[in-house]
């Protein structure tokens, strides 16, 4: 191992991988070509014309978020946190997604929002649509770079590819192909790039546990890492922070599994597009769910190969160099694959790099041009004008995720970079959104207010703790209160305002707050579910929440 990490994580690909990596890159530039011909409106560019059935949109939803997040974060964080990384998916995705279907798909579906930002717009008003749509387009862009700089950094650590080739090759193909097919292109290389990831992961999973003699023997081996038993549960000591996570059960399901995650999954565009171009309201409120069923199951293809990076990588875990804990994937297949199997892993790295960078660059172009551009800017031009702003957007996008790219280079771990960035933006948006639907009488101003000064909290609390006035157990740890102390401001904020500013219209809220049936702009009324009982989003809803309980029993 110690010359593992003496020669470096170079790659030697052969010509098979390399034409592989090649077929890849064609093949998404080739769907790409093939979806601009269904471009001639700007609703095909940024939803794809709603006509996506629901298997489709229920992979891309999926895939949007297999990025550098979920691949390099989750393996680094399997590393460095066990078992515990399980809250992610089973309690820190899976119940939102579901809520996301069943509760919240039809008021976006229903009303024909074309953003969250709109949505915000209609309940409440400009000020809190403007807010929101800035901040939605600063996080995207950031977001973006995080993906950008791994998907570079992998090219030049792998391959040694010039970090400034990698970073200029993979923003030109995801640019290209958004820039010619829209959304649509998006989505259909989102499917592609799902297999493409998993089949990139199974191999390091199967050849790193039979390394290590099984599931059995991997766990052994953990009990004897700094790690220990603690590593191989899930719940065990949560009633105080003594644990790997360095988090209470109170942050864990508070800040976690519910502020963070409904934040995300529940109002972050870039996961919500997915659904809104779904082919009716049925297929709208299945897309999530669907994509809740292979969540369960990732963690066997991110936090198992961590915890075999873990036993494997003598010294994993060092601050810099190729040791980090970012580096966990990237040491294994180095280590573990033959080429072929070596050609194929590597195109799922990048394929996954690319679907995050791809879902962040086209939420901002959709939320740029319909919330800011033709909002506020530039009203009342025709149809053709606002696509080419969306395609110029796109570039504009991915020219500012290359900039931002080297803020993503600071971070030895980029989990805790972007759970971060979801406390400060997603969480207050989610409390406002989450208030504004269940209760009437808030008014407009509250809303406003509210997310002003729920990010203000929660983006004070993240300085703080980096200039060390406020010390917390960890960076997560961070992150999971200051999504929380988000929260409750945002609440308090709206329960406040509230009394003191007036409502809006009942008739102006139909179809945007619970209670309220039918649609405040097309007069339709709220669909409850399919008539087909396995369509039936709130039956497959359910059974994805059991099956996220019971997956817990044998890692308590």
């Amino acid at each position: 191992m110690d010359e593992l990490a003496a020669s470096g994580l170079r790659l030697d690909l052969n010509v098979v991988d390399y034409l592989i990596l090649a077929l890849y890159f064609l093949t998404v530039l080739g769907i790409g070509f093939a979806a601009r011909a269904a471009i001639s409106s700007s609703a095909d560019f940024f939803l794809s014309g709603r006509s996506m059935p629901a298997w489709v949109t229920g992979l891309a939803f999926i895939s949007a978020n297999l990025g550098a997040l979920e691949i390099l974060g989750m393996a680094a964080n399997g590393a460095q946190y066990g078992l515990m990384t399980l809250h992610y998916y089973w309690v820190g995705a899976v119940p939102a997604m579901v809520f996301l279907g069943i509760v919240m798909m039809p008021f976006y579906y229903g009303s024909k929002v074309r953003s969250v930002a709109e949505f915000l717009r209609r309940r409440f008003n400009n000020q809190a649509h403007l807010f929101n749509g800035i901040s939605f387009a600063i996080a995207q862009v950031l977001i973006a770079g995080v993906n950008l700089f791994a998907l570079a950094l992998i090219l030049k650590t792998l391959l040694g590819w010039p970090l400034w080739v990698s970073i200029i090759l993979g923003a030109a193909i995801v640019l290209a192909y958004i820039t010619l097919g829209g959304l649509s292109s998006a989505i259909y290389n989102e499917v592609l790039q799902f297999f493409v990831i998993v089949a990139g992961l199974i191999p390091i999973t199967i050849i790193g546990l039979t390394k290590v003699g099984g599931i059995d023997g991997l766990f052994e081996k953990v009990r004897h890492t700094p790690l220990g038993e603690p590593g191989l549960h899930t719940w065990a000591n949560t009633g105080s922070t003594d644990n790997p996570l360095g988090a209470s059960w109170i942050g864990i399901i508070f800040g976690l599994g519910f502020v963070l995650s409904f934040g995300y999954w529940t109002t972050n565009f870039a996961e919500v597009q997915r659904a809104l171009s779904a082919k009716d309201m049925s297929a709208a409120r299945r897309t999530p769910i669907i994509g809740a069923f292979p969540k369960l199951v990732i963690p066997l293809v991110t936090v198992i190969p961590g915890l075999i990076a873990l036993v494997t990588v003598q010294g994993l875990g060092a601050k810099t160099g190729d040791l980090q804990y970012n580096n966990a994937i990237p040491q294994l297949m180095r280590e573990l694959l033959p080429n072929g199997v070596l050609g194929v892993a590597v195109t799922g790295l990048l394929a996954s790099f690319m679907a995050g960078m791809a879902a962040n660059v086209s939420g901002f172009n959709t939320v740029f041009t319909y919330d800011i551009w033709q909002s506020y800017v530039r009203k009342g031009r025709d149809d053709g004008y606002y696509l080419r702003v969306g395609r110029i957007a796109t570039v504009g996008g991915v020219l500012i995720g290359i900039g931002t790219a080297f803020i993503a280079s600071g971070f030895n771990n980029i989990m805790n970079y972007i759970q971060a960035l979801f406390s400060v933006f997603n969480a207050p948006l989610f409390a406002t959104f989450i208030v504004g639907m269940f209760w009437k009488r808030m008014s407009a101003w509250a809303g406003f207010w509210s997310l002003v000064l729920g990010t203000v909290t929660s983006l004070t609390l993240y300085l703080l703790h980096l200039g060390k006035v406020i010390k917390f157990n960890s960076d997560l740890d961070e992150s999971f209160w200051g999504a929380g102390a988000a929260f409750v401001v945002a609440v308090l904020v709206a329960i406040i305002v509230t009394q003191f500013t007036p409502a809006k219209p009942e008739d102006e809220l139909r179809g945007l707050v619970y209670g309220l049936g039918g649609s405040a702009t097309s007069g339709e009324v709220i669909v409850a579910g399919d008539k087909v009982w396995w369509r039936n989003p709130i039956l497959l809803g359910a059974i994805a929440l059991v099956l996220a309980v019971l997956l817990y029993i044998p890692v308590w």
